[in-house]
Order: C-alpha cells, then sequence, then structure tokens
C-alpha cells in the first residue's frame, strides 16, 4: 500500500521567505504599485502617513475566486496569462510573495477589492495568522459594493514597523513603476510622479537577439550635472528596473557620471527576488555582450563631445595668447623670423585655418596670360604636410601679410612638448605640463604664449640659443605689460 507524506510549510518560515526575498522594505510599495498595473488600473493613489501607508486603484479588482489567487503563494496564474486583459499589459508579478513583504514594515494589512457585485475585506494581521490553528485561513468579510468607489483595489498597511521617507518612496517609484506606459498614473500624497527627462546628448539604439529585442537610450548630460550617484545604466524588464549595470564603464574615470539611460530586456531571466538577472544564463551573456557593444559607441560619441568642448576653451586661450604675441611682435618687429605663410581670416590679426597666400609662382601664374610668356620659371618647393587628427586646432598670426601657423594637436603623452616646421609651430596637446596648464584660463593662455614664443624666437635664431632666450623673455614681457 503506497503511503504519502504531507508537505507542510511553516508560517513562520513564509512569513520569513517573504520579507528575505525583499530585502528593503521599500519594494512592499513597487509590488503594490505594480499589481496595481497588473490589475488595468489607470490610476493608483499611494498614501504615505505617520502610521500608514494606503495604495488604491481603479484596475479591474477581484471577486472570491481572484482574492484566493491573490493569496495563492507560488501560483503560475500571471505567468500563464502573462497579458492582463483590458491594456493587453505585460504582467510584471509573478511569484505572488510581494504581500508577505509588507509584514516587513507592519504588523497588519488590509485588502478591500470591489469588482462588480462583489466587494469584501481581506485582513492580515501578522500576530494572529501565526498563533492562528488553521495555517492557511485569513478573515473573509463580504460587504455589499459601493457604486462610489468603483472597481479597484484599496491595500491598507497599519501599525507601521518601518518609516518611509518621501523621496527615497518617490524614487523607487520612479525606477520600479512601468510610469511610461500608456493610460497609467501613479500619484504620492496627491501629487503625481513623472518620468524624469534627462538633458544632453541623446543616444538612441534597438538590437535584435535570438531572445528578442534590446532597446534603449543612453544620455550623456552635461558635466555641471554629472553626479556619482546611482552610476550605469538602467536595466529593466517589463518597464521596471531590476538593477544598474556599468558595462565595462568602470575604467572611464570621471565620465562614468555623465553616461545615464536605461535599457530594457523583456527576455532576461530574473532572480527570484526580482532584483538580478541570472547572469550565467545565455539570454544575459547575449544582453551583456550587445550592450558592450552599444557603450563603445557611447564611449566615442563622449570622446568627441569631450574634444569639441575642450577645442571651445582652447581656441578661446590660444586666440588670447596670439594676440597678446602679436602686440609684443608689433613692438619687436625685428624679433619676426615669418615668411609666407596662411592668410587669417576676417579676425584681423589672427584667425582660424584659411587659404594659403599666393607664392609668387603662383601670383606668376595668374597674371601669365596678360604679362606673357617670360620664359620657364624656377620650380619651388611645397610646403611638407603633417597629418592631423580632425581635432586639431589650428590659428595663425600675422605681421602685414606674412606671419606663423600654430597647429595643437595630440602627439602623446612621451612626445615633445612642441615642435616646428616649417613656419608652423606644433603644440602638444597630451604633454603632461599641458594637460596642467590647460585646467585653468589664465595659466592656459600663458602656457601657450610661452610655447610660442620660444619657437618663433629659435626659428630667428637657431644657431644662438642663448639669443632666442632672450628674445623669449622680451616677448613675453611686452605680451603681459598692461
Amino acid at each position: 500500500m503506497n503511503k504519502f507524506l504531507p508537505i507542510v510549510v511553516d508560517k513562520s518560515h513564509l512569513l520569513t521567505i517573504g520579507e528575505k526575498l525583499y530585502s528593503e522594505s521599500i519594494e512592499l510599495i513597487r509590488e503594490l504599485v505594480n499589481n496595481a498595473y497588473d490589475a488595468d488600473a489607470t490610476e493608483v493613489k499611494v498614501a504615505l502617513g505617520e502610521d500608514s501607508i494606503v495604495v488604491e486603484d481603479n484596475g479591474s479588482g477581484m471577486d472570491r475566486k481572484g482574492l484566493e489567487q491573490y493569496f495563492n503563494v507560488g501560483s503560475p496564474f500571471k505567468k500563464i496569462h502573462s497579458k492582463s486583459p483590458r491594456f493587453q499589459r505585460d504582467r510584471i508579478g509573478q511569484f505572488g510573495i510581494g504581500k508577505f513583504a509588507t509584514l516587513s514594515a507592519c504588523q497588519r494589512f488590509e485588502v478591500y477589492t470591489q469588482c462588480g457585485s462583489f466587494a469584501a475585506t481581506v485582513t492580515f494581521d501578522k500576530e494572529e495568522w501565526e498563533k492562528g490553528e488553521n495555517p492557511w485561513q485569513l478573515p473573509l468579510e463580504v460587504k455589499p459594493p459601493n457604486p462610489q468607489r468603483g472597481e479597484g483595489t484599496t491595500v491598507t498597511l497599519s501599525q507601521m514597523t518601518r518609516r518611509f521617507d518621501l523621496e527615497a518612496v518617490e524614487k523607487r517609484i520612479r525606477e520600479s513603476v512601468p510610469l511610461k506606459a500608456e493610460n497609467f498614473r501613479v500619484y504620492l500624497n496627491g501629487r503625481p510622479i513623472t518620468v524624469r527627462q534627462l538633458p544632453g546628448r541623446k543616444i538612441p539604439f534597438l538590437e535584435g537577439t535570438d531572445y528578442g529585442v534590446i532597446h534603449g537610450e543612453i544620455v550623456i548630460i552635461p558635466s555641471s550635472q554629472a553626479s556619482t550617484h546611482d552610476l550605469g545604466i538602467e536595466c529593466k524588464a517589463k518597464q521596471v528596473t531590476i538593477k544598474r549595470e556599468l558595462f565595462g564603464m568602470e575604467s572611464w574615470g570621471k565620465s562614468v557620471a555623465r553616461v545615464k539611460g536605461e535599457v530594457h530586456a523583456d527576455f532576461l531571466p530574473l532572480t527570484t527576488d526580482r532584483s538580478g538577472f541570472i547572469v550565467d544564463s545565455g539570454e544575459y551573456k547575449v544582453f551583456f555582450h550587445i550592450m558592450k557593444q552599444v557603450m563603445g559607441h557611447v564611449r566615442e560619441v563622449l570622446t568627441e563631445m569631450t574634444s569639441e568642448k575642450e577645442n571651445v576653451k582652447t581656441r578661446r586661450a590660444l586666440k588670447d595668447a596670439l594676440v597678446r604675441v602679436q602686440k609684443a611682435l608689433a613692438l619687436n618687429p625685428d624679433f619676426s623670423p615669418f615668411g609666407e605663410l596662411p592668410l587669417a581670416d576676417n579676425i584681423p590679426g589672427v584667425g582660424g585655418a584659411g587659404l594659403v597666400s599666393p607664392s609668387p609662382r603662383s601670383k606668376a601664374g595668374m597674371e601669365k596670360g596678360r604679362e606673357g610668356k617670360r620664359g620657364k620659371r624656377k620650380k619651388s618647393k611645397l610646403p611638407r604636410v603633417r597629418q592631423l587628427t580632425p581635432h586639431a586646432v589650428i590659428c595663425k598670426v600675422k605681421i602685414g601679410h606674412s606671419g606663423v601657423s600654430c597647429c595643437l594637436d595630440n602627439f602623446g603623452p612621451d612626445g615633445p612638448e612642441c615642435f616646428s616646421e616649417g613656419t608652423t609651430i606644433f603644440i602638444n596637446r597630451d604633454h603632461p605640463l599641458y594637460r596642467r596648464e590647460m585646467k585653468k584660463r589664465n595659466s592656459h593662455t600663458m602656457h601657450l604664449a610661452r610655447l610660442f614664443t620660444q619657437e618663433i624666437s629659435l626659428m630667428k635664431t637657431p644657431q644662438n640659443p642663448r639669443r632666442a632666450y632672450e628674445c623669449q623673455s622680451k616677448l613675453l614681457r611686452d605680451a603681459y605689460q598692461n
């Protein structure tokens, strides 16, 4: 004769499981709001009081069978019926243990629900339930339906054992509730909670995998708003933030504080407490690989944006330095070594990259038709051109119709601080001394003026470094007097 052993779960263990699975008691509010979302609610009101929390929704409510299902721990109902009946929402809840998490913050919670002509209240008192003889019975009070209330559910937590900060609750709801869903609004103490819009450069992405779609948006926020609080990208499943992940940004230094955003991947398997993903699953490995590629592109954009911002400051400092040097050269014309150089743009005396001033050969070529043939001329040597990066900053200073070009570019931290080729002075932006001096505008301008006057002085007297040093000193003194 076959015999069977009954499986018994002690009630105290069930409470412990509920509390442990939701290690942060604030999660209970998220769980209650998401239950309302699963029930096709369009509006959820959360009231945070001194000794109570009330979560009221206008969802479909529950009948007698629905209440039994609500208190059925580990029921597969939401997995089987993964879509809500009215709005076809992807249901968020799975395990049905969240209600027991409420008892990590209070001694008692009451569920009032109304569905059609059925209305009832179920009271869950922790102390009474633990000492009750029947471990699976809860007091149910059937009531006449309230037409003014309409369908929906109200959960009231009382006899609180923990207190909740209003800002912390708002932050958790914003992160872990599908606020972007249509026909769904959440209010906290009468004030609507909206999705926070981040300012900055937005980088949307959409990637397909064998498991499903990965999509989201990364935002590079301004440096002035960068914060080390909540670092990483919000990883969401069914519009709920499960965790934050850096995806390799650990090595980005301070720049990581400027990168925010979210990624959605509904196919990812979750841990039992919904606090993380099962990272050794095939789904997560594919997801992580895709996101590493996305973040590689984000880093390229960030580098480009950083270079653009740095270039604005660099151009300003360089023009300031060259204007000062131009004034000093006007006072000391004998120090000028300049031959023919690029002409400046519409900024008098100092400008960006422009046309190369016509050489004698070019001028003769243009006048050839009018003046007739005057015999062959000796070919002039073409100037040497150095390959520059896209972020190079080029400016020119001139006296009369001739001058010298200054080019700031990246030549590596081990490269020379500055050097000259022909009538072009190159300054290394990667040099440690340059990186230090560029942090303050005044020292940045002075540093550029020093390097520029050093090179033009050496152009003038390349065989006499002592004389070049004296010229440089005089130019710098005249550049910064007054």
